[in-house]
């Protein structure tokens, strides 16, 4: 919703390359990635529950608000007690949101908003503490790899929102509730994989904690703030396209909404996923900053679907938005982490902060939709904030990869 060699009473030693000691924390992004099933969730609870576009994006709302509530808190609590434990307190808060409606079902959208905070809640420590680990297991200078291959493995369970659903449906005639206890099901195989992770360092001397007051303090620094808000941005973009594709497909082709709508969510995660891991490959060879200006050209490219009049060219628009949207987050984590790590900590808490912009960008693109009667014209709210991402990369780009830090 990154560490330092100098920093943090959270680090785990740095290892020379990503093996199996690193296991537990591609699972635990696999585990982020169940939190991106609030995109579904939106035009689940519309159906069940009767609800207009507007209330229903408020489902999205509940899943990110957290971001904002909760990532400086626990960035500056992380400082402390280290990344290891936000870890596990992350996976336990989200199993909970998962075990509960497994057991005990949904009686009222009032009851599943409240699940879905819960899971927001867990999806935003788990990302506070995920982002800078995987840096510590990263090789030097591959952070940026690193980081797109564990949003590939993300992306996974991003994909596992909206197909299993529709396979709930479609082969097993079960309701679309059973991701409750699939999921509760892979969450608590990750706790139990934790526990293999080494212990934490120990604070070096003299070194300050973080505070709120140092975290918020960063915000002054103008490529900090830009980047901020870029994934603010970025974030509820990807949310709206998750959340909104679902919607544009039963109106304007008339597809089943739980049979065959949901598939074009799950080709656009399909897409993200192919997308990550392509990235981790192409930033071998390629710079982070020049990387970025070619992923938000594509995804602009990909917008011209969403005014195509036949379902096949729509999907394909969403498609190739996906695979533009794949390596934005990472990128612009990773390049303001690797400008300012001895602040590592601090900015995982700032960046994770700015996914609450997924709590925010969806609603207006339904209240969007809602006054134009349009779920097409809803879509400007996501494209205007992937324009305002070209306008960084192209800034980044310009100035080479010193500046591509500030962007």
């Amino acid at each position: 919703m990154p560490a330092s060699s100098s920093s943090s009473p959270s680090e785990i030693p740095t290892a020379p390359s990503v093996g199996w000691g690193a296991a537990p924390v591609f699972l635990a992004f696999l585990a982020m990635g169940f939190g991106d099933a609030v995109g579904p969730f939106v035009s689940l609870a519309k159906q069940q529950f009767q609800l207009t576009n507007f209330i229903a994006q408020l489902v999205a709302f509940a899943g990110f608000i957290m971001f904002g509530v909760l990532s400086v808190p626990v960035g500056v609590w992380q400082d402390r007690t280290g990344k290891r434990f936000i870890l596990r307190l992350g996976l336990a808060i989200m199993l909970v949101s998962m075990v509960a409606p497994t057991l005990a079902g949904l009686r009222s959208f009032d009851v599943f908003l409240l699940l879905v905070l819960l899971l927001g809640a867990g999806a935003t420590i788990l990302q506070v503490a995920g982002n800078p680990l995987m840096r510590d297991v990263s090789p030097p200078g591959k952070y940026s790899r690193n980081l797109s291959l564990a949003q590939f493995v993300k992306a996974i369970g991003s994909m596992s929102g909206p197909l299993i659903p529709v396979l709930a449906a479609r082969w097993w005639g079960v309701s679309w509730r059973v991701i409750f206890p699939i999921f509760s099901v892979a969450l608590a195989l990750t706790l139990l994989a934790t526990l293999r992770l080494r212990r934490d360092r120990p604070r070096e001397p003299g070194r300050q904690a973080a505070t709120l007051g140092s975290c918020l303090r960063l915000l002054r620094r103008g490529e900090i703030a830009v980047m901020v808000l870029g994934i603010f941005l970025y974030v509820g973009a990807e949310v709206s396209m998750s959340s909104g594709i679902p919607l544009y497909f039963e109106q304007h082709f008339h597809l089943n909404l739980t049979r065959t709508g949901l598939l074009g969510t799950g080709l656009f995660f399909l897409a993200l996923t192919i997308g990550r891991f392509s990235g981790g490959v192409i930033l071998n060879w390629m710079r982070p900053a020049r990387f970025f200006l070619l992923t938000c050209l594509v995804s602009i490219a990909g917008f011209a679907g969403v005014l195509a009049t036949q379902a096949t060219w729509a999907a394909a628009g969403f498609v190739v938005a996906g695979l533009g949207f794949a390596n934005i987050f990472p990128l612009i984590f990773s390049i303001t982490i690797d400008a300012h790590p001895q602040d590592s900590n601090a900015l995982a808490g700032l960046m994770v902060m700015a996914i609450v912009g997924g709590a925010f960008l969806p609603p207006l693109m339904g209240y969007v939709a809602d006054r134009a009667h349009s779920d097409q014209i809803g879509f400007l709210v996501p494209l205007a904030a992937i324009l305002y991402l070209l306008a960084t990369a192209m800034t980044a780009f310009r100035r080479g990869e010193p500046a591509a830090k500030a962007a």
